[in-house]
């Protein structure tokens, strides 16, 4: 039974210090022991989730409310401090734009960087090289450094390698509100032919209208709990009614 499942998250909490006045040198740390006194930011609290195999599903809540800290908890970015997540399949991710990529390299060089971190050995970047440039639109800046791109070129390029790795497991992290409307259309009809294939993919947007157009359920995440899952259009609408409200 649990083999339907490509991500499992059980119970899971994550939080973080906050450090009030964190001294940098070690004279500092013990002559004034007090400026490392911290708070405790709880992020995800006792979120338990479970996403099959093929389905596609939506994270909404308002900024801070942990929707980013789980997906990055997912890919194994983080950690969480209690709880378990179990995940079958490659994963691969767009969750923070640009991540993976060095400044000083080429655009093909970040290409042939950024597909072997997603496990693609140079004989399967080879195969795949001209298609992920071909998608991504790039072909006049390939060999330029990518700290010359603009946010837009970032994200045609990172999108690019995340939808030619044939991932199991497909994480979105807002990526989708970077770019022209072109490439967004372009991005979604790749979506879906992704998941026409059997993918799972995981978004997490404030864009609601392209989590329903692509998802079978979404989540509300309200400070750090599980508010409300189903479906989109039932979650959606509760959310915009709260958000109205305040």
């Amino acid at each position: 039974m649990e083999a339907e499942y490509a991500v499992e998250i059980n119970d899971v909490y994550k939080r973080y210090r906050i450090y009030r006045d964190k001294g940098s040198e070690l004279k500092e740390k013990i002559l004034f022991r007090k400026r490392n006194s911290y708070t405790e930011n709880k992020v995800i609290r006792g979120v338990t989730v479970r996403i099959r195999k093929g389905e596609a599903v939506g994270f909404i809540g308002k900024n801070g409310c942990g929707k980013s800290t789980l997906l990055k908890l997912i890919s194994r970015i983080i950690y969480p401090d209690s709880g378990e997540i179990v995940t079958r399949g490659r994963i691969s991710g767009l969750i923070e734009l640009g991540a993976g990529f060095h400044p000083d390299m080429t655009g093909r060089e970040n290409i042939y960087t950024n597909a072997s971190i997603y496990g693609l050995s140079k004989r399967e970047i080879d195969e795949k090289l001209e298609k992920i440039i071909d998608f991504s639109g790039l072909a006049d800046f390939i060999d330029a450094p990518v700290r010359t791109y603009s946010s837009g070129m970032y994200m045609r390029l990172g999108f690019s390698v995340a939808i030619n790795v044939n991932a199991d497991i497909l994480l979105i992290d807002e990526i989708l509100a970077v770019g022209d409307g072109e490439f967004q259309a372009k991005c979604m009809n790749a979506l879906r032919e992704i998941k026409k294939n059997g993918a799972t993919i995981v978004i997490v947007s404030h864009a609601l209208s392209q989590i329903e157009e692509l998802c079978e359920k979404s989540y509300w995440i309200k400070d750090g709990r599980i508010q409300m899952e189903g479906a989109p259009s039932d979650v959606h609408e509760a959310y915009s009614a709260e958000t109205k409200k305040e």
